[in-house]
This record gives C-alpha cells, structure tokens and sequence, in this order.
C-alpha cells in the first residue's frame, strides 16, 4: 500500500463511523416528528431537562461516539469490541422511536437499560485497543445514566 493510500483510508474510516453515528441521530431524532412537544407534554420529574438541550448535546455525543469507534479501528481493525460498539449504537437509534413514535415508556427503559451496559462494556473493551477511545465514551455513559433515570421516572408518572 502506498502512503497516499493510508490516509485516504483513515479519513474513509472516520466518514463511515461519521455516517454511521449520523444514521443513528436521523433514526433517533428525526425519524419521530414532534418530539419536543410529546416531551413537553408528558408528566416529568422537576429535574427533567428542557427539550431544546437534547439536540446539542446528542449532537456533541454522537461526534465523540464515532470518533471513539474510529479510533479503535485504525488500531485493530474491526473487532468484537467493535461490534458490541455497533450493537450498542443500533440500541441508541431505536429508543427514540420506542419511546416517543410507539409511547412504550417501559419497553424504552428496558432498551436504554441494555444500551447503558453495552456502552459499560464498549469502553471496557475499547480501553486495550485505545484510552482515549474508551475515555471519549465516558460522557456518552453519563449521559445514558442520566436519560435512563429519566426514562424511569416518566415511565412512572405516565
């Protein structure tokens, strides 16, 4: 392989986990019109964020989740660790339209409480093939930990 050739790739990598992790944004976030108000319109813990804060931080996330799955990759190709990677973001995409698209609130919680052990073990197995990958992931987690409680709650009071 020439050098011009493994830039090229690395950069084609970095696009894919880009478009993979912007598939996942469109499914959970586009793919159910109304959302804020659905949101709005649910009985919420005073805690609860307001609607207009999910968008930038998704947005912020989803770069560092295929960021973190690129990372991995230039280092070991694909791997398991990257399949549980690629679970854990179709997990991702569903949920909205669990959530919000079929107003299965309990169902939604049993998906986010699997996404939020399967991005536990993402960084776990990420952790070998590169720190800084497993460290991106990180807010990811918290984010997830915090959504999952909320989850709980609205499903509680709806």
């Amino acid at each position: 392989m020439t050098t011009s050739v493994v830039p090229r790739r690395r950069s084609l990598g970095l696009l894919g986990f880009g478009a993979a992790a912007a598939a996942a944004a469109l499914i959970g976030g586009l793919g159910v019109a109304g959302t804020a108000d659905e949101y709005s319109s649910l009985r919420q813990p005073s805690w609860a964020p307001p609607s207009w804060l999910f968008g930038p931080v998704w947005t912020v996330l989803y770069v560092m989740i295929a960021v973190a799955g690129w990372l991995v990759w230039r280092r070991t190709g694909w791997s398991s660790a990257l399949t549980v990677y690629a679970v854990q973001l179709v997990l991702n995409a569903i949920w909205t339209p669990i959530f919000f698209g079929f107003g299965r609130y309990g169902l939604a919680l049993a998906d986010i409480a699997v996404l939020w052990l399967l991005i536990g073990a993402t960084i776990w197995l990420f952790r070998p093939g590169s720190r800084l990958a497993a460290l991106l992931l990180i807010p990811y987690w918290l984010w997830v930990t915090f959504a999952t409680a909320l989850n709980f709650a609205i499903w509680h009071a709806n």
